[in-house]
């Protein structure tokens, strides 16, 4: 079994953009990301935080705005839209989740496709589905980063995508598909999970659940790709992988932490470096 070290392979890539971000100075180009955050959900802090200290470290210029959770809507339209037209301003990132009263899809639709550095714009998520130039999602696009590092190939490999959420489980279908993979994706309503997922050569868990994909629910030497990130009530945190029992199985696994999420975080630095390049 080999371990996929999302924490080194992120620290890799942060160290290549800052060269790239030094580039773009020297050519007048400030690379600046701005994050809207509404009300005070602690996890969100946490991630803020971290994409700020991520930014710092590559050079990166931060804004964060921080709405009060009561703001309407059209509020927050005004700042998208005042943001789209800050020339300044590389990439514009909606922290979710937000709250109930406000349309996270009609927020995410406002923000200028050439901004949308986390990939949730309609126009963005089409181009993926039509294997074009794009921003793609950012921990999609981390887990096919580790695939390249780590020399899987996916051309006819059977995936199975566990969750299909907007934020993960759907951008990866297309990121699968796109490398010719045969891709299954399974959810709450599917009938028989294990039926799947003890066949695929690859799966992918991301569905909120603790350990939840267990080793009787793999095949010998299939991949397994931990998305998700749960806190147990000892306040440590746990993947969506029974690690413990399914590493023995698995030829390769991410940890929990240090696996996908620092990745996440490694592909929102490279997509406001791309948003600043094609200035």
């Amino acid at each position: 079994m080999e371990l996929i070290d999302g924490k080194k392979l992120a620290k890799e890539i942060r160290e290549n953009l800052k060269l790239k971000c030094d580039e773009l100075k020297k050519e007048g180009i400030n690379p600046k990301l701005a994050v809207i955050m509404v009300g005070e959900d602690k996890a969100s802090k946490v991630y803020v935080k971290n994409k700020s200290k991520a930014c710092n470290e590559i050079g990166i210029e931060f804004e964060e705005f921080i709405l009060d959770e009561n703001i309407e809507q059209k509020d927050l339209m005004e700042l998208i839209k005042k943001l789209n037209n800050d020339k300044t301003v590389n990439g514009i990132l909606l922290q979710s989740p937000i709250p109930k009263h406000l349309d996270i899809n009609e927020a995410f639709k406002a923000i200028a496709p050439e901004k949308d550095v986390d990939g949730f714009n309609p126009v963005n998520v089409g181009k993926l589905s039509l294997n074009q130039d794009t921003f793609v999602s950012c921990t999609p696009y981390g887990i096919m980063k580790m695939f390249e590092a780590y020399n899987i190939n996916l051309e006819g490999k059977d995936v199975v995508i566990v969750g299909r959420s907007n934020i993960v489980g759907k951008p990866l279908i297309q990121c699968c598909l796109n490398k010719n993979a045969t891709v299954t994706v399974c959810h709450s309503k599917t009938k028989d999970l294990k039926e799947h997922t003890k066949n695929a050569d690859i799966v992918i868990a991301a569905i909120g659940k603790s350990k939840f994909v267990t080793e009787d629910m793999i095949k010998k030497d299939a991949v397994v790709i931990d998305v998700g990130i749960n806190r147990g009530e000892d306040g440590k945190l746990t993947g969506d992988v029974d690690f413990e029992n399914v590493s023995k199985k698995a030829s390769f696994i991410t940890p929990v932490p240090g696996g996908v999420g620092p990745m996440t975080i490694a592909m929102l630095m490279n997509n406001v470096i791309k948003a600043a390049s094609k200035k």
